[in-house]
């Protein structure tokens, strides 16, 4: 029999005649047509893209190949002529769809419309779940952001409309889940505006956060550029049990590798452990990947999968899978740059925080490090839910724990919130009876959004520099993430710790060891939590929230008040004049940890995502000044006087001064938001000089223009001082690979010269000097 397994169809009906009454000959995957999702039945499953492109891969590279790389490379632009050196080499692919959330789909959208293009090229989907705010309940908190919120929804409604893209109303959930119940499919690429994309790994899916410029980039036709990840292999045996769930795989992989250790690499888990993961518990080890700084991370297709899928009425997609499950997994010997061993039968629950999502106890030793470390010991608020663990089976499990506490006439000490991640997964629990459950032992059910979990969180019950500690089941925690409280010890576990750890009001509490006492004044220890991974009458769909484009989409006018205070079409930025920069100020000098919150806070300047000049009032107001230690505070090097950041940049740009600022480890971590680019871009800023980058920002910066460095000697940043005028030398000849030169100027009149690295590309130096990515793009167009 012949093995046509990756050949092209041409090649395949080549051999089909040649063995005619010889042999039976496989049909080609794409012979068969499954759309991608029942909302766009006209957008299908390229599979046959994958086995062309691997047939070619698997030829050049001569080796096995991780499940990983057979996904990225068999979405390769041009398979023939890619470079492909993990690490090295930059891939351009083309994902199969694009995904925004409200908040940054504003600007998004903005940057699609100044490119010139009449419809998206790939399907690509908008979902308002970041600007409702929570505060009293579900239904209230939702009508009031319909209210307050209605001209950028009405935005994004016709905006959606005009250019063919799919829009899911306010109330509809959270993006990442709705990608999950109606999008995600194995063996799939896509891009998301927002760093938990990765959750669609969880279905097998390579799903990557990006910037809102990449996301346009896509929609415009052209292909998505990737460094070429490295691949590290978490390998799990043994299975999960008890009180150990999903969520503390992702805990404890953490805290291996910290914050940095993912960075440039996909995390591909693999091994017999797998099969005791639901696809949704999957999901959220993948989701929480993005606090590693990993690219992606993702699971091979099983059983699991396939039962998720045909839970959601994707049947057939769960059918094709199966058929290409060859090129679903990695291949036996498939090599990778890092190894980790996870037995699950062994693993503890783990706690995680506080400040930081990869300081990672063991629940055993938790209650040791709370009182070592004087940590707040009263737990004020338990909130489970968010776009990480808000699955049936999560609320399940959380619902078994409140039932037991129910029997033994106990209600929550401390404040309790749940968050459903989708109006499908809200109306199933309404249905089920866990939402009653939650409520009855005093939780307070949210609105299908964000939320708390980005910041979204009218919270009282504290004053703002109040100690206190808070535990979530949600994935980042760095300082005033929730709550906008620098003083908020905020950490991170499974709902199954969460929920149990609200009826004991204290993070001591060890629900595995330590008893309650019950209203019959009798001692109690909590069962092992217990709940299905999908509903046994399937799932209630809830209200229908999806506004599909509609057929006739010439007619329809993109709303924009050009009064509007939160939104503001964008004007291009200044190419590169072609001049060495000399005398630039350093606007700031970052000391420590700065998160893309830092740069461009969320909570309530989330209202004006979609309004450059607005928001650009909040740029790196959270940054630590090194030369005073204190936040949005810098000099202006030509008043001699003190000011906010956002003011003295701007005094610079409108004085034609371009500046610098000068960073420290992992800069803009966190967050995919294109506002911590665009804003120091809209100020004036030429570039960023740090330590080393987080992927997402570093690539956010290059798209708009500005200078992304790195310290070849990251000791080099302890010669800088904020006081110092700087040169960058070598723009003139500016190639890959090739280092630029920093001049320091001191204010005693001595110099030093420092060599700055870059990852620029020839394609990406082009952006520079046009003055961002979407000059070139529409410059392009313009002339076709």
């Amino acid at each position: 029999m012949f093995n046509l397994a990756g050949r092209t169809t041409t090649a395949w009906r080549g051999l089909q005649r040649m063995a005619a009454g010889m042999a039976t000959v496989a049909e080609p995957i794409g012979n068969t047509k499954v759309p991608m999702s029942l909302l766009e039945p006209k957008a299908y499953i390229n599979y046959q893209r994958i086995e062309d492109n691997l047939a070619i891969i698997r030829k050049r590279l001569g080796r096995p190949l991780t499940l990983s790389e057979k996904i990225l490379y068999g979405h390769l632009d041009d398979a023939v002529n890619q470079d492909i050196e993990r690490g090295t080499s930059y891939l351009k692919l083309r994902p199969d769809r694009v995904a925004c959330q409200d908040a940054t789909a504003q600007m998004a959208i903005m940057q699609f419309m100044s490119a010139g293009m009449d419809t998206a090229a790939v399907p690509t989907t908008v979902h308002c779940d970041h600007l409702i705010e929570a505060q009293v309940g579900g239904v209230k908190d939702l009508e009031r952001a319909k209210q307050i919120n209605k001209e950028v929804y009405d935005f994004l409604a016709t905006a959606t409309a005009k250019y063919g893209l799919g829009f899911w109303k306010p109330g509809s959930g959270i993006i990442h889940q709705i990608i999950l119940e109606n999008y995600a499919f194995p063996g799939g690429l896509m891009i998301g505006t927002d760093s938990h994309t990765p959750n669609a790994g969880g279905l097998g899916m390579i799903a990557c956060g990006v910037g809102g410029a990449d996301a346009v980039d896509v929609m415009a036709g052209l292909p998505w550029e990737l460094k070429c990840p490295k691949v590290i292999g978490v390998n799990l045996t043994g299975q999960l049990s008890g009180w150990t769930a999903p969520k503390d795989v992702i805990l404890k992989v953490a805290g291996i590798l910290t914050v940095k250790g993912g960075t440039g690499a996909i995390v591909e888990y693999k091994g017999a452990g797998v099969d005791s993961l639901s696809a949704t518990g999957m999901a959220t080890i993948c989701n929480m990947g993005a606090e590693i700084g990993a690219t992606t991370s993702l699971f091979p297709f099983n059983h699991r999968m396939a039962d998720y899928l045909e839970a959601t009425k994707r049947g057939d997609i769960a059918a094709y899978a199966r058929r290409f499950s060859h090129n679903l997994k990695a291949d036996e010997g498939a090599p990778y740059d890092q190894v980790i061993d996870i037995n699950l039968s062994e693993l503890e629950p783990h706690i995680n925080g506080p400040f930081t999502p990869d300081l990672a106890t063991p629940i055993s030793k938790f209650a040791e490090a709370v009182k070592k470390n004087n940590w707040p010991s009263e737990l004020k608020v338990a909130l489970i839910g968010s776009c990480t663990n808000s699955s049936y089976e999560d609320m399940s499990r959380a619902a078994s724990i409140a039932r037991e506490a129910t029997e033994h006439g106990l209600h929550t000490k401390s404040k309790f919130t749940i968050t459903p991640g989708s109006e499908q997964v809200r109306a199933t629990i309404a249905r089920d009876g866990q939402m009653a459950a939650l409520e009855e032992v005093g939780g307070l059910v949210l609105a299908n959004a964000c939320g708390p979990c980005i910041g979204q969180w009218d919270r009282r019950d504290v004053k703002k520099g109040e100690a206190n500690s808070i535990i979530t089941s949600y994935n980042r925690n760095f300082t005033g993430r929730n709550d906008a409280n620098p003083a908020t010890h905020a950490f991170v576990a499974s709902p199954d710790l969460v929920t149990a750890m609200a009826f004991a009001g204290d993070l001591t509490f060890n629900p595995l060891t330590d008893s309650l006492i019950g209203s019959d004044g009798k001692p109690f220890k909590f069962s092992d939590p217990v709940g299905k991974d999908l509903p046994a009458r399937g799932y209630d769909p809830g209200e229908n929230t999806f506004q599909a484009p509609p057929v006739d989409r010439a007619s329809v006018q993109v709303a924009v008040d050009p009064k509007s205070e939160r939104l503001q079409l964008l004007k291009p930025f200044k190419p590169w004049d072609g001049k060495t920069p000399t005398d630039l100020p350093i606007l700031i000098k970052v000391q420590g940890k700065c998160t893309t919150d830092h740069i461009s806070a969320g909570g309530p300047w989330l209202k004006y995502r979609g309004h450059l000049e607005n928001i650009s009032q909040n740029c790196l107001i959270g940054a630590i000044n090194a030369e005073n230690g204190e936040a949005n505070k810098v000099k202006n090097q030509i008043t001699g006087e003190y000011s906010g950041v956002p003011a003295v940049g701007a005094y610079y740009r409108d004085h034609g001064i371009k500046w610098v600022v000068v960073g420290d480890h992992n800069y803009g971590e966190g967050s995919s938001r294109e506002h911590a680019a665009l804003e120091p871009r809209f100020l004036g800023g030429l570039a960023i000089i740090t330590r080393s980058f987080a992927r997402i920002h570093e690539t956010n910066l290059k798209k708009q223009g500005m200078l992304a460095l790195t310290f070849v000697d990251p000791a080099d940043y302890d010669k800088v001082r904020p006081s110092d005028k700087v040169d960058i030398l070598g723009l003139e000849s500016f190639a890959p690979g090739k280092n630029l030169t920093l001049v320091l100027k001191h204010e005693d009149g001595t110099k030093e010269e420092i060599p700055l690295a870059h990852s620029f590309n020839e394609g990406q130096i082009e952006w520079f000097k046009a003055g961002s990515a979407l000059n070139l793009m529409a410059a392009n167009a313009a002339r076709k």
